[in-house]
């Protein structure tokens, strides 16, 4: 049993060292002009520590890209966008391509460990999507944000599974998958954060 007065090894460090390893040989598809997001820590809150600069800064060490391809790498994935937040307006489904994808403002919780709080746009995509469901998302309203908790894969007749983003404030979309097949990657700009997000990378999310 290990001592209970020796530090618990936060979950990023597990993550970082897969991350260096699982790093994606091939860039994601060309995306279009990435609209503005701001982040949520409750909707009274929004400010412009989340919202990019009218001018991109550049990346100081290079911009994340992973490739995941089952539930370890998409663990990885999930540990780097936890606390990332979303408009409902970045999110599509495009059927004919099976393909799920997004744009988040990405909070970077390697760089904080760094002493360094930023912030920085990412994209995200899943292939061989067959079907989406959501709770709690309208995407009529134009000033919802979503904050990102988690992303996990629940494995159904192997390869084939379900995707689950899951949001705070009860809100998830599932994505039905013949396999898993995502990429993240940054896609700028990157800007300086006030603070640090309530959920810590090594906690389990609360609740609200």
């Amino acid at each position: 049993m290990p001592d209970s007065a020796t530090p618990r090894q936060p979950v990023w460090r597990e993550a970082l060292n897969r991350l260096r390893a699982r790093t994606a040989p091939r860039p994601l598809p060309a995306r279009g002009p990435a609209g503005n997001t701001e982040a949520q820590q409750g909707r009274q809150n929004m400010t412009r520590e989340h919202a990019p600069p009218e001018r991109s800064s550049s990346a100081e060490a290079g911009d994340l890209r992973l490739l995941a391809l089952d539930a370890e790498d998409l663990a990885v994935v999930s540990c780097n966008l936890q606390d990332a937040v979303v408009r409902p307006a970045d999110l599509a489904f495009l059927p004919r391509q099976r393909r799920f994808a997004l744009l988040a403002s990405r909070f970077d919780w390697v760089a904080a460990e760094a002493g360094r709080m930023e912030r920085c746009r990412a994209g995200l995509h899943f292939d061989h999507v067959v079907k989406v469901s959501s709770t709690g998302i309208r995407r009529d309203d134009r000033e919802a944000v979503l904050n990102l908790l988690s992303v996990a894969f629940e494995e159904g007749e192997a390869p084939a599974g379900t995707v689950v983003l899951t949001f705070s404030g009860g809100a998830g979309i599932r994505l039905e998958v013949e396999c898993v097949d995502a990429q993240l990657r940054d896609v700028g700009p990157r800007w300086a954060a006030r603070h640090k997000p309530g959920h810590a990378i090594d906690d389990a999310p609360s609740a609200g």
